[in-house]
């Protein structure tokens, strides 16, 4: 973090530590990022990061956005400490490429530090925004769409009447540049909207939820080790993970139907490989789904499959557990997780 800039904080006002704001990057990452970045950290480190993730709880969008722009540096200039920042790119950069390419290049570099403009447009969904613009000419609607995600924009031009979905996308091919003034007033008029649509300027961010997330995205040795290590002292939380989690040996808890449906999608590789590390209750679960040909075909092969490397076994398991999320967020299938979901047949 740079000299003049002001300490990140929490919505509650309290400095965060530098385990929380780990913890802030971690999330912002997303979960398949996140998991592939454990893999390479020392235990000790992912144990207290998952800590932290799990009781991270509200950050307000500005908190986020500091300490991104913190961590964002200090990666710019390859020097994780607090006393680097843009003076210390500088630096580097002049030394490197001498003082006109390190302007242009940290010209480059504080574009995206800054805050561009309609940034609150971030956090809002869909039908906010709509009901923003709604009632707004096509020449202003245009330019605010022209600062949203094109996905958001879509779904905003398709809830508009014919006519006014015509202007606007024509206003947005049309559109070069814009008056900074323009910008700037249109930007505040609606953000003062915004400030009454949106409820909070809180987002909900790392929890119980995000770190099971996490969890089911490491390979299963890693997956083990951090349980391992965080049960010794905190074995309720980790028992909450699990609860949140879908692990190759929870097959035993879906239902027939759903069991058909992920098998239909498996390599029969897959199958006999993960079956050679599985118990015999879901063992049972699968072949009992599967038609008496398919199982025999699978019984034969796991009889002359030998000498099979426990990593096999277990991205085998972590590829068929992949089928099945993939497949329930397609609300093809059911997982019962915690024991919390009722099903209706």
């Amino acid at each position: 973090m740079s000299e003049g800039a002001a300490p990140a904080k929490s919505s509650h006002g309290q400095q965060l530590t530098r385990q929380q704001k780990a913890a802030a990057v971690i999330v912002s990452l997303g979960t398949e990022k996140a998991s592939q970045l454990y893999q390479y950290m020392d235990p000790e480190d992912v144990e207290q990061i998952t800590l932290e993730v799990a009781r991270l709880g509200y950050l307000d969008s500005e908190t986020t956005e500091d300490v991104l722009n913190e961590y964002y540096q200090m990666c710019l200039t390859n020097k994780a400490v607090t006393e680097g920042g843009l003076e210390y790119a500088r630096a580097v950069l002049e030394k490197a490429y001498g003082p006109q390419a390190a302007d242009s290049l940290l010209e480059k570099v504080t574009k995206s530090l800054k805050n561009r403009e309609f940034s609150f447009l971030n956090k809002a969904d869909e039908k906010s925004l709509y009901a923003a613009l709604q009632h707004e000419r096509p020449q202003t609607i245009a330019l605010v769409l022209s600062y949203v995600d094109p996905e958001k924009s879509a779904a905003v031009i398709e809830e508009l009447d014919p006519q006014c979905q015509m202007k606007v996308v024509e206003n947005i091919a049309n559109m070069e540049s814009a008056s900074p003034a323009a910008v700037k007033i249109i930007e505040a008029e609606m953000e003062k909207k915004f400030t009454n649509l949106m409820a909070t300027n809180n987002v909900k961010v790392g929890g119980v939820d995000y770190v099971a997330k996490i969890m089911n995205n490491l390979d299963r040795s890693s997956e083990k080790s951090i349980f391992d290590r965080l049960s010794e002292h905190n074995g309720q939380l980790v028992e909450e993970i699990r609860k949140r989690m879908f692990v190759f040996e929870d097959i035993i808890t879906m239902d027939d139907r759903s069991v058909q449906r992920f098998i239909r999608d498996c390599d029969p590789r897959d199958v006999v490989l993960a079956l050679k590390g599985s118990n015999s209750e879901v063992a049972s679960k699968i072949f009992s789904n599967m038609s008496t040909r398919m199982a025999q075909s699978i019984r034969d092969d796991l009889e002359i499959t030998t000498n099979v490397r426990i990593r096999d076994v277990e991205e085998a398991q972590q590829r068929i557990v992949g089928i099945i999320r993939g497949l329930e967020e397609r609300n093809e299938l059911i997982i019962i997780k915690g024991g919390k979901d009722d099903i209706i047949a």
